[in-house]
């Protein structure tokens, strides 16, 4: 018995520190996903909702901290972590149930997330994301880089179900909404 006792604390201990690792979790390898992964949604998007024929619940919505949007007649509708077409069918479904009958929906992002800026830039702080944005575009917008800042590489933190993970990326790796940068300082 007491060999499956040391084994029972063993495992507890792997679990515990398996546990401390996640949260800001270094893994660059996820970072260099591709841009034709299909954007999902999360809180600070701005959803233009199109219900034809509805005008009354036609309107501009943003994903609340919750990750939810409130919409009239159907209520509190869950986004985050769906696409944009997964939200449409939601949303018909929701309306199909007593409201509409032949319900047609339409979402599209008004607005992404912001991205963000630190370190050694001219003016770090948090821009609006536009489409094909690089590292090197995001540093453009932020005012380029200070003189102590380093040239080659960043530090890139994105959110991956909740938790943050970040990497060294180089300076023509693709930015998504929500992503946060860092420039480190130069050593010389």
């Amino acid at each position: 018995m007491p060999r499956y006792g040391f084994l029972l604390f063993w495992l507890m201990m792997c679990a515990t520190l398996s546990g401390c690792a996640l949260p800001g979790a270094y893994v660059p390898e996820l970072l260099t996903s591709s841009t034709e992964e299909p954007y999902t949604l999360a809180a600070g998007d701005r959803l233009r909702v199109i219900v034809f024929g509805q005008d009354a619940i036609s309107n501009s919505y943003t994903v609340d901290g919750s990750g939810h949007i409130s919409m009239p007649l159907i209520g509190i509708v869950p986004a985050a972590g769906l696409t944009t077409q997964a939200l449409q069918h939601e949303i018909a479904a929701r309306l199909r149930n007593g409201f509409v009958r032949d319900p047609r929906v339409s979402v599209e992002v008004e607005a992404y997330r912001p991205f963000f800026v630190l370190g050694e830039v001219m003016s770090a702080g948090q821009y609006p994301f536009v489409e094909g944005l690089t590292v090197q575009k995001a540093i453009a917008i932020a005012g380029g880089f200070n003189p102590r800042g380093y040239q080659g590489e960043v530090d890139l933190t994105r959110d991956y179900g909740g938790v943050p993970v970040t990497g060294r990326v180089p300076l023509l790796q693709a930015v998504r909404p929500g992503d946060t940068i860092t420039v480190r300082e130069r050593i010389f």
